[in-house]
């Protein structure tokens, strides 16, 4: 028997009951608590919660805006196909995660069943292309090619296919009007991912993106993508437990993108393209003496601005593309020639991020330097066969003497040691090596006058800067490398690399003689790129305003009216006065008639008295490469620049193109001017007019004046209409394929709206 007294027994039994009690009042009262908080204080939010798993959302994505040019011609549009989607979501959701019906959709598609799951497969940092970058929740589209007969396989047989997709879908093409490509200024679209789904959750409208959406990827798909997108209708349907429609809840209708209006001209655009491109297929036949071997001419950029605007007419960039190759997802053999060093790199638009030194096309800049230093235009400057200063000797282009000459003399035969005096004397003046607590430095200030060192604003993206060498680049340039100097000068090595390394290890820092110098000839570590020479001969030619260059005119809504103009935009002056700019204009001008340009122009029957042109010419040397061919003119309409890189001299490379770019321009025939001829006298102002659809009214006339093969009006331009952009060399290009010239009704989102129109268009 125990020997606890039985009170004690009882007393520690009635302490357990008691705890006991109060714990299972205490978790009564904690689900008492929780049942209030979800059914009283928070019944609402559950309640609509709940109400929401009952209802699925059907995205249905706006119709794009076009892209048109100045008269209205479709540069980037919406052509109507068959597009075979698949949902991630249902495979996953099968036992073998759907690698049956992928294997039956290949066959089906004609495709390997490689490709097949190539293309649902999702994006990832080590995942090749082809691959989904889009909303894994979002049907991923297989083909965009599919046939009515494939469709309906797929239609009819839906327990072999469950989800997949076949139906008529407004995809993108870019027409190509003219012959025109742009594609680098155009740009491209895909899907929008996840993140940026997230990201604009919060937003409405047009700020926020729908897994369905397709944004601008490139040029001016992206910068102008909130005016072209529109917005992403939804249609939510009442379903059972068992996913099942059962009625309709409610529909917000797609609201179409607006139209972009550019200051392109399809016509001058397709002839710029053409003349680079042959200049660069003369150049890689041109023989070149120095290094014994036919110039490379690997890459190239050409602009055309209006040079009382600002606004571009036209811009090339080669190597190009087809960028129709963007169209219903790239595949990978596409992607990797896009970004494959032995293709140059067609994706980069080298009219705004190539940069190169501007040889002598950068004596304009020089000129108004020196005269902004005090040196006078009616004086006269030595130009010599070369310059030595300390031990080294600066030549003139192949040795040249004209004795002393002008200012103006100097830049019509591009006299390297006039500007090379006055550079050295100017760094002297300034101190030297051991400069002035406040030195002038007139060259290189009146550079970053003129807008270089800078970008130039233009709307579009991942534009460069370019370089001005001054004395603050020159620290920054040695603070980042003066290690890596020092340690090569250590290595003990004997060679030029490990002399140059040593003595920058020393003072690189320091602003040398020859620094000045050969920048004042835009040789060196001066960079510019196309679209800051166009804008800088643009204001030569306009008197000195510094416009900012623009592509885009205006947004125009999908019905026609005027959603908002963009107007040219004023960011400078050139630091010149009348009596300066008259001055270089004069001497400019005899660049043509007389001096380095002459033999592309006055001697091959340009009409000089009729259409005053002004040009400079520049060969820029470049350290372990052939001479980059610069070319900048300007009349009292256009400027028109154009480089290319290891490409022969500046006239040599370019001369022949430009001259025929502005026979085109104003309509000059066999040194004679005919209006008839001409594809753009001046620089359309006016807005093109349009239908009461919405459509944009096209002149007959404008269309079949195009270079080349012109497309039917009011047809989309096909494979045969549109002049391929054969290979070259080093150049990647690829014919545009057959385009579907099905057109979108009148009204774009009813498109979307009726299903029914959708089969029909089918």
């Amino acid at each position: 028997m125990s020997n606890i007294p039985e009170t004690g027994r009882t007393r520690r039994v009635t302490i357990r009951l008691v705890v006991l009690q109060v714990l299972v009042l205490s978790l009564l009262a904690t689900l008492g608590g929780r049942l209030w908080y979800l059914q009283i204080r928070n019944g609402q939010e559950y309640t609509a919660a709940a109400s929401q798993n009952h209802i699925r959302e059907v995205v249905e994505p706006a119709v794009r805006g076009e892209i048109l040019d100045a008269s209205g011609r479709v540069l980037a549009g919406n052509t109507t196909k068959l597009v075979v989607s698949v949902s991630r979501t249902s495979l996953l959701q099968q036992k073998d995660g759907g690698q049956a019906v992928l294997a039956r959709l290949a066959g089906v598609l004609s495709m390997s069943e490689k490709d097949v799951h190539d293309k649902v497969r999702l994006c990832n940092a080590t995942t090749p292309k082809p691959c989904w970058n889009g909303s894994p929740y979002q049907p991923i589209p297989v083909t965009t090619d599919a046939t009515t007969q494939q469709a309906m396989q797929i239609m009819e047989r839906r327990e072999d296919f469950p989800g997949v997709t076949a139906q008529p879908t407004a995809l993108r093409q870019y027409p190509s009007p003219a012959g025109a490509n742009a594609a680098q200024m155009l740009g491209y679209l895909s899907p929008v991912t996840d993140e940026e789904v997230k990201k604009t959750a919060h937003k409405t409208g047009r700020e926020k993106y729908q897994p369905a959406d397709q944004i601008g990827r490139a040029g001016l798909e992206s910068v102008y993508d909130d005016d072209l997108r529109g917005t992403s209708g939804v249609n939510r349907l009442e379903v059972d437990n068992l996913g099942r429609v059962i009625g309709s809840a409610g529909t917000t209708p797609a609201v179409s993108g607006n139209n972009l209006v550019t200051s392109i001209d399809a016509r001058v655009q397709a002839l710029v393209e053409k003349e680079l491109l042959e200049a660069m297929q003369v150049a890689r036949k041109t023989w070149d003496t120095v290094t014994n071997s036919y110039y490379k001419a690997d890459s190239g950029a050409a602009v055309v601005m209006d040079v009382r605007t600002g606004r571009i007419i036209a811009m090339a960039s080669a190597p190009s593309y087809d960028p129709n190759l963007w169209v219903g997802g790239i595949s990978a053999k596409d992607y990797k020639t896009l970004t494959d060093k032995k293709s140059n790199y067609p994706l980069l638009n080298r009219a705004i991020q190539g940069q190169s030194a501007p040889g002598s096309t950068f004596k304009v800049v020089s000129t108004s330097a020196a005269v902004q230093a005090g040196y006078s235009l009616d004086g006269h400057y030595l130009c010599s066969p070369s310059m030595t200063i300390g031990n080294r000797e600066f030549k003139n282009f192949e040795g040249e003497s004209f004795g002393p000459i002008t200012l103006e003399k100097a830049l019509e035969v591009s006299c390297d040691t006039v500007f090379y005096g006055l550079a050295y004397d100017q760094w002297q003046k300034d101190g030297g090596t051991r400069p002035k607590k406040k030195p002038a430095d007139w060259f290189y200030r009146t550079a970053h006058q003129f807008g270089l060192g800078a970008t130039t604003g233009i709307d579009l993206p991942s534009e460069v800067p370019g370089r001005v060498p001054d004395r603050k680049w020159k620290q920054d340039y040695w603070d980042a490398n003066h290690e890596d100097w020092c340690r090569q000068a250590k290595s003990g090595k004997h060679d030029y690399a490990t002399q140059v390394a040593a003595e920058n290890c020393a003072d690189g820092y320091v602003m040398r003689a020859g620094d000045s110098v050969n920048y004042s000839i835009g040789q060196g570590d001066t960079l510019v790129t196309p679209i800051q020479m166009a804008r800088i001969y643009s204001a030569l030619a306009n008197g000195g305003t510094l416009f900012r260059p623009a592509i885009a005119k205006a947004v125009v809504g999908p019905d026609g009216k005027l959603v908002r103009e963009i107007k040219p935009k004023v960011d400078g002056r050139l630091p010149d006065n009348r009596k300066t700019l008259q001055y270089i204009n004069q001497a400019t001008a005899g660049v043509v008639t007389e001096g380095t340009a002459a033999w592309k122009f006055t001697s091959a029957g340009w009409p000089q008295d009729k259409i005053e042109l002004h040009a400079k010419t520049g060969t820029a040397e470049v350290v372990g490469k052939q001479t980059t061919s610069w070319l900048d003119t300007y009349s009292d309409d256009y400027a028109v620049v154009m480089t290319i890189s290891q490409g022969g001299t500046g006239s040599g490379g370019s001369g022949d193109a430009i001259r025929k770019i502005y026979e085109g321009l104003y309509g000059v025939k066999d040194g004679k001017v005919d209006p008839k001829l001409a594809l753009l006298p001046k620089p359309q102002s006016t807005l093109p007019k349009f239908n009461a659809d919405g459509s944009a009214v096209v002149k007959t006339a404008d269309t079949d004046t195009a270079p080349g093969k012109a497309p039917t009006p009011g047809k989309a331009p096909t494979a045969d209409t549109a002049p391929a952009l054969a290979p070259a060399g080093g150049i990647f290009t690829t014919a545009s394929g057959p385009l579907e010239s099905t057109a979108l009704p009148p009204d774009r989102n009813a498109l979307w709206a009726d299903p029914r129109q959708l089969r029909r268009l089918a």
